[in-house]
């Protein structure tokens, strides 16, 4: 039972209660990793700007970044269709919050423990790539609806060997509650049998965010920006907002499917299970962010050759082999 639960009786007040808590992390969780992003970034190639802004180590970035992004123009291309046009930031960015519902931060800290937890994760994750089609679609811009086609082809295709290193996990705890995924590694982390399914699991979390080298839909080194060319001011940060958070929340799955989510390595658990969820997270977060600054993108035609040809077919034998491990063991 969450600790909310326990401290109040009230249906409405414990639901306003983790209302609030929820979008608290979903503010403060991303605009972390962002912050966290400009200076790695910035560290490893050398960059000036993001260590100016407030002169300290550059501690004002995020600020003068919030101030840009409100200070600019919200223009809407007159052939775009206005209504889908504005409602696909929001379509792009719900599903991110709703995912952090079912999270397990702590032995009892979570929103909801749902019995069927990683299935309702992958479905909703899921609906992003409607959002970046509506995107692509309303701009009325021949190269948006291009660059959403393309990301609208990678998220499914990358969809489904998320979806099978995550069943692996599901035989081996015997059940679908992420909370009950995280206890059922009480005597081990899943990794331990489980690494080829970590690979593949972080692989394509990599291109479901369209994150480096997987970013060829966006290709935001070059003029266009992929489904979001025409988005300006708010509008477009709510989409880097929704990446953020959603790098927030892949590494916050993959800690509770293999690294044991908020229990401690053997010895050391006088440290409070939500602070080895908050470094799980941020290890991997940060990992995400050092692929940036290393490897070139991938063509469009090896991307997708990637998932059909090699991941999808390695987790179908991941598949395999913990299925003859659970019934012989």
């Amino acid at each position: 039972m969450s600790f909310v639960d326990q401290l109040f009786s009230n249906v409405w007040v414990v639901l306003l209660i983790k209302v609030a808590l929820v979008m608290g992390f979903f503010l403060v969780a991303p605009l972390g990793v962002g912050y966290a992003e400009h200076k790695i970034l910035a560290h490893m190639q050398h960059r000036l700007g993001p260590m100016e802004a407030g002169r300290f180590h550059g501690w004002a970035q995020l600020i003068a970044d919030g101030v840009k992004f409100v200070q600019k123009e919200d223009i809407v291309p007159r052939a775009a269709d206005r209504w889908v046009f504005s409602l696909a930031p929001a379509v792009v960015l719900v599903p991110t919050i709703l995912v952090i519902v079912v999270i397990p931060f702590g032995p009892d800290i979570w929103a909801l423990d749902l019995d069927v937890g990683i299935f309702f994760v992958m479905a909703i994750s899921a609906v992003s790539v409607i959002g970046v089609l509506m995107a692509g679609w309303a701009s009325a811009n021949k190269f948006s609806l291009i660059g959403a086609v393309r990301a609208a082809a990678q998220l499914i295709a990358y969809e489904l060997p998320l979806i099978l290193a995550a069943v692996s996990v599901a035989m081996i705890a015997g059940t679908l509650s992420l909370v009950g995924i995280v206890e059922a590694q009480r005597d081990y982390w899943f990794v331990l049998v489980q690494l080829p399914g970590l690979l593949i699991f972080v692989v394509a979390s990599l291109a479901e965010l369209v994150r480096t080298p997987f970013d060829m839909p966006i290709a935001d080194s070059e003029i266009i920006f992929g489904a979001y060319t025409e988005y300006t001011g708010l509008k477009f940060a709510f989409f880097l907002l929704a990446e953020y958070g959603g790098i927030v929340v892949l590494s916050a799955i993959a800690s509770v499917l293999y690294l044991g989510g908020y229990l401690a390595p053997p010895g050391l658990d006088f440290i409070p299970a939500p602070l080895w969820m908050a470094a799980k997270i941020g290890a991997l977060s940060f990992l995400i962010i050092w692929l940036r600054a290393t490897y070139p993108r991938l063509r469009e035609d090896q991307l997708q050759r990637f998932s059909w040809i090699a991941l999808i077919p390695l987790a179908l034998v991941n598949i395999l082999g913990t299925a003859i491990v659970k019934v012989l063991v």
